[in-house]
């Protein structure tokens, strides 16, 4: 008889584990609240990359100039962008759709929770419940935006930011509170379209936890198109305005106060676990999120948990390889995720993004590196795209040459990354990147000579002295 597997959650995590496990033989149920392909798909990843990408070949072509084009009457088409945005994520979840119909997986429409350690009860949109047993259970519940405890937050000119990838027209200024990914995607996104943004981080740089250099290459960017950042800063209340919302901030320079048209509260995530009946199964947690051992599995045999809902890196592609490790050690398999090599990415103009370690991070683990940088402005293919102001960093162990982490800012900087990744799982040498033979001209030439660059033999770098 076949295994019978319940998975909790159609985003990332859990609509993989659900084909992975039908893939190994399991009677595969899932059961998803709202729509197929959760945050990441519907109001997360997808539909952000959308407006990214019109609003970059709008401002490249509005610069047009520069790369010898002419352009008159160019202008953002806001409702046509939205309803693009809108079609491309019905396409993806109609897809995803498909995949799990495929699989032979059976998907419920309804609000789950744990009803012991071997079953699940569902509450469907008419109100009825139903119970479903299984053999495994996969709790792939995601996350939510936090809520901070400040007085207007809950002012209907304070949105998330679900509600700021479908506004019914561009706003005239929005305040972003937090300089994370969320919030500086977004800044490049509306300041392109003319929207005047403020950005208030509370920590001494935007996006904190990127490694300094590129976290200031993005910063330079987005000054540049006129958004104002203010770091060492936090927003203490909201009040209404015949003009839209006033804001009050404290600031290293003293108290601020902003009227804008919207806030855009963008101060993190956190696990949606809550009415999941964990405590009831025996589920142990921590601060909301799923305690899981180095196998997925929680406190409870049998029962795993993936992606958001056990914190740490929320990322989608975090939670794909989660999703598919779960699912094979609940049938079986002991399985484990290698975290080192877990990229991250920025979709602003110039792209940035980063696996393993930062030459900070190095140091502070005990390694001696030697660290080699090519600067992008020596690019062919960065110069021709004119985005020649960043740069590719390698971050080596000086002992054996053992790649530790990789830093790029710059065109396609998310595609390039994976190189990367995959130089760290295969434990690869500064030595073999750089006798690897790159395409020409392209940016991903820039490895081979940052990795030259580290024993000062860069080729196409004046030899220092």
């Amino acid at each position: 008889m076949a295994t019978k597997v319940v998975v909790v959650g159609g985003g990332p995590g859990g609509y993989v584990a659900a084909l992975r496990a039908s893939q190994l033989g399991a009677e595969v149920t899932l059961v998803e609240k709202q729509a197929l392909g959760g945050t990441c798909l519907n109001v997360g990843c997808i539909p952000t990359k959308a407006l990214l990408y019109t609003t970059e070949l709008y401002r490249r072509v509005q610069g047009g100039a520069d790369f010898g084009l002419k352009a008159q009457g160019l202008a953002v088409d806001w409702p046509a962008l939205q309803a693009r945005r809108t079609a491309i994520v019905k396409r993806l979840v109609t897809g995803v759709e498909l995949l799990l119909r495929q699989a032979g997986c059976r998907v419920i429409t309804g609000t789950a929770r744990l009803a012991d350690a071997r079953s699940v009860a569902v509450t469907m949109p008419d109100g009825g419940e139903t119970r479903i047993t299984a053999d495994r259970i996969i709790l792939a519940t995601g996350s939510e935006p936090v809520r901070l405890p400040l007085p207007g937050f809950d002012l209907p000119d304070v949105i998330l930011s679900d509600q700021a990838l479908a506004l019914p027209e561009v706003p005239e200024s929005l305040l972003i509170m937090g300089g994370g990914v969320i919030g500086v995607e977004l800044a490049s996104v509306y300041q392109t379209l003319g929207t005047k943004c403020i950005i208030i981080e509370m920590l001494p740089q935007i996006l904190p936890n990127l490694d300094t250099e590129l976290a200031n290459g993005i910063k330079a960017h987005l000054t540049r198109l006129g958004v104002e950042i203010h770091t060492r800063a936090k927003v203490t209340s909201f009040s209404p305005d015949p003009d839209g919302i006033k804001v009050q901030v404290v600031a290293p320079q003293g108290e601020l106060g902003f009227t804008v048209s919207k806030v855009l509260a963008a101060v993190g995530r956190r696990p949606a676990t809550r009415d999941l009946g964990l405590e009831a199964a025996g589920v142990a947690t921590e601060n909301g999120r799923i305690l899981v051992n180095e196998y997925l599995e929680t406190s409870v045999s049998g029962v795993y948990a993936v992606g958001d809902a056990i914190g740490g890196t929320m990322l989608a592609h975090v939670a794909f390889a989660e999703g598919t490790v779960a699912a094979e050690n609940a049938l079986g398999m002991a399985r484990k995720i290698d975290y080192k090599t877990v990229p991250s990415c920025i979709y602003t103009q110039p792209e940035a993004a980063s696996v393993g370690l930062t030459e900070e991070q190095a140091k502070e683990a005990g390694y001696k590196v030697k660290v080699g940088r090519f600067p992008l402005a020596a690019n062919g293919k960065a110069l021709i795209e004119g985005d020649e102001g960043g740069f590719l960093k390698i971050v080596a162990n000086e002992r054996y040459g053992e790649v530790l982490g990789v830093q790029i800012l710059g065109p396609r900087a998310t595609d390039l990354i994976g190189e990367a990744a995959l130089a760290l799982r295969l434990e690869a040498t500064l030595d073999e990147l750089a006798s690897t033979i790159h395409p020409h001209p392209t940016v991903c030439e820039a490895y081979a000579e940052a990795a030259l660059a580290a024993g000062n033999s860069a080729l196409h770098l004046p030899r220092r002295r």
